[in-house]
């Protein structure tokens, strides 16, 4: 049967499976209470096989997508399958467990085929808060995990009868803003429905033993994809490195470097050499440096590449153990998931450059850009406004960067000023491309976002957790880097500073915080008189 399957009818398969998963997303977005999912859609959605081997996945934010990959393996290491009944949804955040960050829920939810397990819906969300030592749990100063918020193992929230009230009180209890984190938590419950409805009609309608021999299908069509595109790269050994700028109040710089061996169609990326885990809250996990290697490899290499299952046989990932990327499970994490992950796309890059430059991007607003407003809300509640913001991209080989624009593996949108003025303490006063932030090259990088805010009550804090403030965007074959990210504080009650780019600090009625993201670097070498 596996080898017998039209391709037509594969086709239809894969699809109804990625629009099953695209839904996933619209659901949460309709129906969530914050304004972090529902307007800058900070969420992912996949789906996967009854062993956890993803088989789709919405067009959301890379990094989440990649750490799904592994997600369902580590939670059926924990509860096994003989434990899953049809209604389920169990939520989790440990990062060990295929996780990231503790912000990163995820919900997963069983789909049963005839009695029998099938596949599962994962929906992954960024919830404003989960709890810690700080409003928006991104605490600058964490040296351990317990200090950046509540961590869930996998925890069954719903049943086929319903909710399981004294979980989730106990789980909403230790939260701030616990209306809005459960208006999202069914969100998320809602999204997993969804998908186990598409997912049993389309088993109607084609058969149990169609769909899987199509998924087979699809993961071999797409290793052989892989494979193809890997040997399409000169076989070779290439070193790349990247630098974060710091990883908290007092912290020095610290390293993340890649060593890459192409040999015919395989690939390894090996990231030994980087430092040791930090004190601070930019370690991260090895599920996080393998969402980085695919995510890279399919944009130098494959973009069209379905990504499932087989579409990373080819490929090989090594992290040390004590080092950035395979820390202690002490260690907090909290940043690197976005901005060390970030990293490790720009020395993959930095590192293809003597290879294949013509495909490559120069050095970008490779940050998440992260600005936190914590306090009471316009209706009383206690809440957080979390905004990502965008910046330059490089430029490429054939035209310029684009202007505020998410770069790689952060694919958000931005809050509309409309929605933040309506429910927060806060006013927009300005938002326009930044100038002069644009690396100078042959092709120019893009410019970068200005965006300023004015605090309209006391008792409101603020958390920085950006890069690129210190090691700007690079640029490639001879192109200029691009302005650093600079935040600029001005009280009301006089005086102003640069912020560092990872702070906690209490605001006042009247204070101005003005961002300015990075701006791209550029590409090849101006000409006279345009550098």
């Amino acid at each position: 049967m596996k080898n017998s399957i039209d391709p037509f009818t594969v086709e239809v398969i894969r699809h109804a499976l990625t629009a099953a998963a695209e839904e996933m997303s619209f659901v949460v977005m309709r129906s969530a209470r914050s304004p972090l999912l529902r307007e800058a859609g900070d969420l992912s959605s996949a789906l996967t096989d009854h062993k956890g081997d993803l088989i789709a996945q919405g067009r959301d934010i890379p990094i989440h997508l990649g750490v799904m990959s592994f997600t369902v393996k580590k939670f059926l290491e924990r509860v096994p399958a003989e434990r899953l009944q049809p209604g389920d949804v169990w939520f989790l955040n440990l990062p060990e467990v295929g996780g990231n960050h503790l912000p990163d829920v995820k919900a997963i939810r069983p789909i049963f085929l005839e009695g029998r397990l099938f596949a599962f819906a994962v929906s992954l969300a960024h919830w404003g808060d989960i709890g810690g030592a700080w409003a928006g749990s991104y605490f600058a100063a964490a040296t351990e995990t317990w200090q950046e918020g509540v961590r869930i193992p996998p925890l069954r929230l719903f049943t086929a009868q319903g909710v399981d009230q004294e979980k989730l009180d106990f789980l909403l209890a230790n939260l701030r803003g616990p209306a809005e984190r459960e208006g999202d938590i069914l969100a998320q419950m809602a999204a997993t429905r969804a998908a186990d409805a598409r997912l049993v009609r389309l088993c109607e309608e084609h058969g149990a033993a169609t769909i899987r021999a199509a998924l087979d299908r699809l993961d071999d069509l797409s290793e052989a994809q892989m494979r193809e595109a890997i040997a399409g790269l000169p076989d070779g050994s290439y070193e790349g490195e990247d630098f974060l700028d710091d990883h908290g109040p007092g912290g020095q710089p610290a390293g993340v470097r890649v060593r890459i061996e192409i040999e015919g169609d395989r690939a390894r990326f090996d990231f030994s050499a980087s430092d040791d885990a930090v004190a601070g809250p930019l370690n991260t996990t090895p599920f996080v440096a393998m969402a980085a290697v695919y995510y890279a490899i399919k944009a130098v290499a494959g973009p069209e590449i379905q990504p499932n299952g087989g579409c990373y046989r080819t490929l090989e990932v090594v992290t040390r153990p004590g080092s950035l990327f395979e820390p202690a499970i002490d260690k907090p994490v909290v940043g690197g998931n976005h901005e060390t992950s970030n990293r490790a796309v720009d020395a993959i890059m930095r590192a293809l450059e003597p290879a294949v430059p013509e495909r490559l991007t120069a050095g970008g607003s490779t940050t998440a850009g992260i600005l936190i407003f914590g306090g009471r809300r316009r209706d009383g509640a206690m809440g957080t406004f979390y905004e990502t913001h965008g910046g330059g991209e490089g430029a490429r080989a054939h035209r310029d960067g684009m202007p505020v624009v998410r770069v790689h593996l952060t694919n958000t949108m931005n809050t509309p000023a409309e929605i933040v003025e309506a429910e927060y303490m806060i006013r927009v006063d300005e938002q326009r491309l930044r100038p002069n932030s644009a690396g100078a090259g042959q092709h120019k990088g893009g410019a970068g976002l200005l965006r300023s805010y004015t605090v309209l009550a006391d008792g409101l804090s603020l958390t920085t957790m950006f890069e690129r403030r210190v090691v700007p965007p690079y640029g490639l074959q001879g192109g200029a880097a691009g302005a650093p990210f600079r935040v600029t504080l001005h009280r009301a009650s006089g005086g102003s500073r640069e912020l560092s780019g990872k702070e906690n600090l209490a605001l006042a009625m009247g204070d101005r915080v003005v961002m300015e993201t990075s701006g791209g670097g550029g590409y090849g070498r101006a000409s006279p008189g345009e550098e």
